[in-house]
């Protein structure tokens, strides 16, 4: 993902934590015949996959069990119960209640913690190679036994009522909330797995207790493992856990496409001393082709949009354009100004560019430099690699596609980026926070040439 991504694309795992991020973790399977590549291991234990990453010498072990499913989950009635259920699981559980626990985490210099997002769920483990063994009984101890005690769960629904209380005071964080609303309307997405105030009110222990039985199913279920361990010692070890857990009839739901049939914009009221403006259209999800050339043209607009609007003309601070990486995806462009017309303008023509002129493959290439260290350095941890993981087995056409991420975007020719261009970046819905007398609708729905046809 790209510098500011909306939280529209993945509720609560976007505000991760660093701590929280470093949970993150790998997958293994057992059951059949164990297969090896690139230093993956994949197996079956009882319908539950797993991938096992070997990082030889690594002092930490990272490990996440994901939940599939995230939105398509949920329903209007128990829309954030998965992220509720997950985030008091790793309160307590019948073998480590929350005191015992947080001394057995301080001890072993271990980090439990869960998160939820619009195509998964996940509860991880972040511990060191030497205590992995005894961090490995808490964790699963907390996903198969969480205690669900009445403190732990009144705890949690404070501070996650106190987060949605405050989501709409600040105003990046309502703009968000306003495109959300818009574009995942009658989508798979059009739940949030952070719930509403009045759900997350209304849910007792028993509700969060039933929920948790449901989906302890390893069909629903994926097991990522990194760090320096074999996949051969692990086996013994989800077989006799995760392993025992019922397989369940799972099955993955095709997901309903996000389209825009015109460019929209929509202004909310709010006496700010600037105007917040995002605008999104469709885009290719991390299983499409296109996923590729369109974060090198997201990476190149992002360049161009920050050098015309704020080093040319000083319109805003920090002018984006961003890519998110969802089953169903977005991207778009967001910008701060108090000249919102201009600012937009400039914005929109940069698209048109892209669009209609043909990127020097000099350009493309300085931008492909730029990300792969990027991306280098976002892969340093075994958390990282977990997330990397998991992310293209569930919503990225499988795992394997991970380790032909970088052939592919070094591939990207600037034919790709102006068909991406002209593909996606067009029919862009706009939400405004601000003065609806400095927006001037006719600019922002004055968009991409009409005549394309894909």
């Amino acid at each position: 993902m790209e510098n500011r991504q909306l939280t529209i694309s993945s509720v609560k795992f976007y505000f991760f934590s660093l701590s929280l991020i470093l949970l993150a973790l790998t997958a293994q399977t057992f059951g059949q015949t164990a297969q090896t590549q690139n230093n993956v291991t994949t197996f079956d234990v009882n319908g539950l996959k797993v991938l096992v990453k070997q990082r030889v010498n690594s002092p930490t072990v990272s490990v996440g069990l994901f939940v599939r499913g995230g939105a398509q989950n949920l329903t209007k009635e128990n829309a954030g119960i998965e992220d509720f259920t997950l985030d008091v699981a790793t309160e307590g559980s019948q073998k480590y209640p929350r005191a015992l626990l947080r001394q057995e985490l301080a001890k072993t210099g271990s980090n439990v913690g869960a998160s939820s997002s619009y195509d998964y769920s996940l509860i991880a483990l972040s511990t060191t190679r030497a205590n992995f063994d005894r961090s490995w009984d808490v964790f699963t101890d907390l996903v198969i036994n969480p205690s669900f005690n009445a403190q732990d769960v009144d705890r949690v629904r404070d501070r996650n009522l106190t987060a949605l209380r405050e989501s709409t005071s600040d105003a990046d964080s309502y703009l968000e909330i306003l495109g959300r609303q818009g574009a995942y309307k009658n989508t798979s997405y059009e739940n949030n797995p952070n719930g509403t105030i009045e759900n997350i009110t209304r849910f007792k222990a028993a509700d969060l207790r039933a929920y948790q039985k449901s989906i302890l199913q390893t069909s629903r279920l994926l097991l990522v493992v990194v760090g320096d361990l074999d996949a051969e010692t692990l086996k013994n070890r989800i077989a006799a856990t995760f392993g025992k857990l019922p397989r369940g009839d799972y099955k993955a739901k095709p997901l309903t496409a996000i389209s825009f049939a015109a460019p929209t914009v929509e202004v909310t009221q709010r006496d700010l001393p600037t105007n917040y403006i995002q605008g999104v259209f469709s885009a290719p999800s991390p299983a499409n082709a296109d996923y590729y050339a369109m974060q090198v043209a997201t990476a190149i607009l992002r360049d161009r949009v920050f050098e015309e609007v704020r080093v040319k003309r000083n319109l805003s601070y920090a002018p984006n354009a961003f890519l998110n990486s969802t089953g169903e995806n977005l991207g778009g462009i967001y910008v701060t100004a108090v000249d919102a017309n201009q600012a937009v303008s400039v914005m929109l023509n940069e698209i048109n560019t892209l669009q209609t002129a043909k990127v020097d493959a000099d350009d493309i290439e300085g931008v492909v430099g730029q990300y792969l260290t990027t991306f280098y350095l976002g892969q340093e941890t075994n958390a990282a690699q977990v997330l990397e993981l998991a992310q293209y087995e569930l919503i990225g056409g499988g795992w394997q596609n991970s380790q032909t991420y970088l052939d592919k975007v070094r591939a990207v020719t600037p034919d790709d980026i102006r068909r991406v261009a002209q593909k996606y970046m067009r029919n862009i819905r706009f939400v405004v926070l601000g003065k609806p007398t400095d927006v001037d609708k006719s600019i922002f729905t004055k968009q991409n040439p009409t005549s394309m046809t894909f």
